[in-house]
């Protein structure tokens, strides 16, 4: 960072030379960064400078969610590309939006536009609310950029004192992060939990982004709970007004593929099978382990784990299945020989319901050879146990 006399305005960004400079700077390397401000630095203004080179980062991080044809079109805080809704996400819940017929929503809590930018694209007309002014700016030149700005109105102001009568349905996505960190209290989020459904009861539909960690129990009736995963990644839950009240639902994307919860007992345990499979983060979230056991006509190891075995191979978007080649008490020189005598240099470890780490087993047990295998470390019946596989 430079200098405080060197900080210059965001908005010296949007000009033909701030914006010649980050176009220049769209693939620079930052391990050079040194090097590559001392030569712009000779060229621009030193605070200039400065701000543009800490947006190129920004926007190289952003990839991983916006895709580099956004990204590097957009503008970002550090807040901005950390909390920013990943665009395969973003564009999901837009389609959901758009589906139910609505055509305007009131998007509070809007940070940097991620959200507004998928809503527009689906051809809704937003009005994105943030109460940081800088954050509102950003979300501007975002719409900007993308050539989205008739159908995104960014407004800076605080979220509760948005009137959201003209909308069709509101999406709010409060603050889960603080000075100390992840707020796991959803009554400590900005603004709190309880205001957000006061909001969303308010309108025809809505939608609410909570953190996929919250308990069943907090979920309100009348709301419909859906758990997102994308690439096999938990991004979220989603609490939804105005649709199925009741429901509980996972997403994986792409796909998208989606799981609706029916209600079923938990599975019961059975003895291990020649396949274990190993639910989607977002089904395991959801409580919905026991659809998919019921689908794969199979058990549960042990009844706290969420890993089910079976003796037939079915394929499922739910659930990945691996075939399962050793099961061992747990003893870490006991794998070390198995491992040893089937050459098993590529290890994959997996663990649930056990206190190993995956680097401290990789670590005593030195894997060497030219074959792979997955050991998943559990409990079967309670037991610590090993089970030595590979994808099926």
């Amino acid at each position: 960072m430079g200098r405080v006399t060197d900080l210059v305005p965001f908005s010296t960004l949007l000009t033909d030379e701030g914006q010649a400079l980050l176009a220049a700077l769209r693939d620079y390397d930052p391990a050079q960064e040194l090097a590559v401000a001392s030569r712009l630095r000779r060229e621009h203004p030193v605070g200039l400078v400065t701000a543009a080179l800490t947006q190129a980062r920004l926007r190289q991080r952003a990839v991983a969610k916006f895709g580099a044809a956004d990204a590097h079109r957009m503008f970002f805080t550090p807040n901005g590309v950390e909390q920013a809704t990943r665009s395969s996400v973003a564009a999901y819940r837009a389609g959901r939006f758009a589906a139910l017929g609505v055509r305007s929503v009131a998007d509070l809590c809007s940070g940097i536009g991620g959200d507004a930018i998928a809503l527009a694209r689906a051809g809704i007309s937003v009005l994105a609310v943030d109460r940081d002014p800088q954050t509102a700016e950003v979300a501007r030149a975002n719409a900007e950029a993308l050539g989205l700005a008739e159908l995104i109105e960014v407004r800076c102001a605080d979220v509760t004192e948005i009137d959201t009568g003209a909308y069709d349905a509101v999406f709010v996505d409060p603050a889960r992060r603080g000075g100390r960190g992840r707020i796991f209290d959803p009554e400590a989020y900005s603004p709190p939990l309880s205001w957000a459904i006061g909001a969303a009861r308010a309108r025809p539909h809505a939608a609410l982004k909570i953190a996929p960690g919250i308990p069943h129990e907090a979920v309100p009736d009348d709301a419909e709970a859906e758990w997102i995963s994308d690439g096999g990644d938990v991004k979220e839950a989603v609490l939804w007004f105005g649709t199925r009240p009741g429901t509980v639902g996972a997403t994986l994307l792409p796909g998208p593929r989606s799981l609706t919860g029916r209600g079923l007992p938990d599975p019961g345990v059975r003895e291990v099978g020649r396949f274990l499979y190993e639910p989607d983060g977002a089904v395991i979230r959801a409580h919905l382990v026991a659809e998919v056991a019921e689908e794969l006509d199979g058990g549960l190891l042990d009844e706290t784990i969420a890993y089910i075995t079976a003796d037939e191979l079915r394929p499922t978007p739910y659930a990945t299945a691996y075939e399962i080649t050793d099961e061992l008490p747990f003893g870490l020189k006991k794998l070390k020989a198995l491992l040893r005598e089937r050459e098993v240099g590529n290890l994959t470890v997996k663990k649930r319901g056990s206190a190993i780490e995956p680097e401290e087993l990789r670590r005593k047990v030195k894997p060497k050879g030219p074959n792979a295998a997955t050991v998943f470390l559990t409990r079967v019946a309670g037991a610590p146990t090993m089970l030595i596989g590979r994808p099926a």
